[in-house]
């Protein structure tokens, strides 16, 4: 009776849907061909590099191939135009430029109609040449990256970085070795925002297994499979329809990655999604009403309208009917399965490329790989364990996670708001007292109205709980001016007058050097972390490095940015990195997200003749006219003499001291 029920309610599912059948294969056509063409074609542009030495004059060859119907743009292109080919060098002091960069062939000019002007391209290939007179006779590496755009007549792939390297003055061996390096896929780095890639896949795998375990659907498995193999003397059919039920749940939620990836959504959809406050605010409510539900205040079920429509399709089948049920099974599924997209979906966003692509294929693998197999091997069904008090478990430990973790988008509305209400003491200790309720419910002190009798605490629940109280502790200590750094991408910041234990002051004291350039602008809402000095405008911080005659050390950041969190709040820790920042350096934090009006005379005309009226948008217009790139963190070096340096994301301590010492 129970399988029948749910065997009715996906098919009456499946009859709303249908009558926009048409609509949806069209709409997924169209995705699937801008999935092939991200799969297929992810790299139109490759580029191969080469140099020629004569003494100390030497031609930096950098070649570009380029794929049938794609184009690259030219090295100059018009205010307001897309990305132009720019070759950045990490250390331009090693040489000096002799004369412009020579073309083979010439850019072809046309009037491109997205952007209203007339632009130049190369077609098939290009090799550009930049003549150098090297500064040394002694061994050097002149390194960097060349950042560029391929589009065709109905698409462009993101902005591109591919990095450059090249020997000179090495030894005989050395200089009679072709210096080559061929890009590689840009859509799947190895790493991006400091997260290797690889990391972020088994997360997004092990996110559709936990989905798996959830009451909604387990129950699932079972029954689903049941209905493909009921009715039918062909097994090998069965199988063949239960493997394609089972892809179609892949395809399903890849093609919601998609939408993202391709940029379906527009290119600003990672900013909106963790900046803005009604996202924020959305997912907070979605958050903490599955946190309700787990605990067992209400199910979220479908409305029981739709079951009576259910008999009229329920003898539908065949590979259209495996589709639809695939369907409604992911549509059903969300009622839990929503926290765990939730959070991959934003987080894979913010790093932007495909990675929500990437993200949701590895998480539709790992949810709709038991769907297939178990149609493989029925018999396996048997050996599934029931579902009941175990399955209860489990809904209230993830209440208790949504719980916790659904805190993180209110804290992102109030540091973007400067609102000042959820401080890091706040946001720890509701922390607290979540965990340490959670770490009572594994030993049985807890208990809620769908929980079985708990006679004994087992070793597995015994464990658990062991786990829970000293991440509890680890918590604790936080109040008292511990970092945290394993868990600072998902805290506040630390306030400027936090309390440290044992009165042991961490922050540096302003120099005189500084404080002499005049009171910060924005210093009553922002500061710098772990108690720097520094300026939060750029014209001002600019002015005073150039008064006192240091190098300026420009942050591109952002309050939601967890990456720029997990840095200030780990690798800037690092005495030698403070040392280096007080010191040395004029230190200018931008906020791209910040929500602080501007005045009237402060107002910036963007190239697209928007009206930038907020000082985040007006770093943000900084950060992409200068350096073509809206990923933060983002860091640059700005010497006294203009040269410049810069950096993404890195947890590497190393790395970073030697990024610092360049400016010196």
């Amino acid at each position: 009776m129970l399988e029948h029920l749910f065997i009715n309610t996906y098919f009456c599912y499946a009859q709303y849907i249908i009558k926009s059948m048409k609509k949806i294969a069209l709409a997924f056509t169209l995705i699937i061909s801008s999935l092939l063409l991200q799969a297929q074609i992810v790299n139109p542009t490759k580029w191969d590099f080469n140099s020629k030495q004569n003494e100390q004059e030497v031609d930096l060859i950098f070649h570009a191939s380029i794929d049938r119907g794609w184009h690259l743009y030219d090295t100059y292109l018009p205010e307001g135009g897309p990305i132009a080919t720019t070759f950045v060098y990490e250390d331009s002091t090693l040489f000096e430029f002799v004369g412009e960069i020579q073309k083979n062939p010439e850019p072809e000019i046309h009037f491109d109609e997205t952007f209203q002007m007339n632009m130049g391209f190369f077609n098939t290939e290009a090799t550009l040449t930049q003549k150098i007179k090297l500064k040394s006779t002694g061994p050097l590496e002149i390194k960097g990256h060349v950042l560029f755009m391929s589009c065709n007549d109905e698409t462009c792939t993101p902005p591109e970085e591919v990095e450059f390297s090249f020997k000179f003055n090495q030894d005989a061996k050395a200089e009679s070795k072709v210096e080559k390096q061929t890009t590689v896929s840009a859509s799947a780095p190895e790493s991006t925002g400091g997260q290797s890639i690889w990391i972020f896949i088994l997360i997004s795998a092990l996110a559709g297994f936990a989905a798996i375990l959830t009451p909604c659907v387990f129950p699932m498995i079972p029954m689903t499979v049941s209905f493909f193999m009921r009715g039918s003397d062909n097994k090998a059919k069965s199988i063949r329809t239960g493997i394609f039920f089972g892809a179609s749940i892949v395809a399903i939620f890849t093609l919601l990655g998609a939408l993202f990836s391709v940029g379906i959504f527009g290119p600003n959809v990672g900013s909106i999604l963790s900046t803005h406050w009604i996202p924020n605010l959305l997912f907070f409510g979605l958050f903490l009403v599955f946190a309700i539900s787990f605990f067992g205040a209400f199910e979220i079920v479908l409305p029981s309208s739709l079951v009576n429509k259910a008999d009229a399709q329920s003898d539908k089948g065949g590979l259209i009917g495996a589709f639809f049920m695939a369907l409604t099974t992911v549509i059903v599924s969300f009622s839990c399965t929503g926290p765990f997209i939730g959070a991959l979906i934003i987080q894979a966003v913010q790093d932007g490329g495909i990675r929500p692509l990437i993200g949701m294929f590895f998480f539709g693998l790992a949810f709709g790989t038991p769907f297939a197999l178990l149609a493989i091997f029925p018999s396996a069904l048997s050996k599934l364990p029931k579902s009941g008090g175990w399955l209860n478990s489990i809904k209230v430990v993830f209440a208790f996670i949504l719980l916790a973790f659904g805190l993180k988008f209110l804290s992102n509305i109030d540091q973007v708001y400067g609102f000042g209400l959820l401080s890091r003491e706040i946001y720890l200790t509701i922390w607290v007292v979540v965990f340490f309720l959670l770490g009572m419910y594994f030993i049985g002190k807890i208990k809620f109205s769908h929980d079985s009798d708990l006679p004994y605490v087992g070793v597995g629940r015994l464990f658990l709980a062991i786990v829970t109280f000293t991440f509890t502790i680890y918590l604790f200590t936080g109040l008292f001016g511990a970092p945290l750094k394993s868990i600072s991408a998902l805290i506040p910041p630390p306030s400027e007058n936090a309390f440290v234990m044992g009165g042991t002051q961490t922050s540096h004291q302003v120099s005189a050097s500084q404080a002499e350039c005049g009171p910060a602008k924005y210093a009553d809402k922002l500061h710098l972390p772990n108690g720097l000095s520094g300026y939060f405008d750029y014209d001002q911080g600019m002015a005073c490095a150039k008064e006192q005659g240091k190098p300026a050390f420009v942050v591109f950041k952002g309050h939601a940015c967890a990456n720029c969190k997990k840095m200030e709040n780990s690798v800037w820790l690092n005495p030698e990195v403070m040392k280096l920042l007080s010191e040395k350096y004029v230190v200018v934090g931008l906020y791209d997200d910040d929500r602080t009006k501007l005045d009237e005379s402060e107002w910036v005309t963007a190239p697209d003749g928007t009206v930038l009226k907020t000082l985040g948008k007006k770093n943000l217009n900084i950060q992409i006219a200068n350096y073509g790139t809206n990923s933060i963190p983002f860091h640059v070096i700005i010497k006294p003499d203009g040269t410049e340096f810069t950096m993404g994301t890195t947890f590497d301590d190393q790395e970073f001291i030697d990024f610092l010492k360049k400016g010196i």
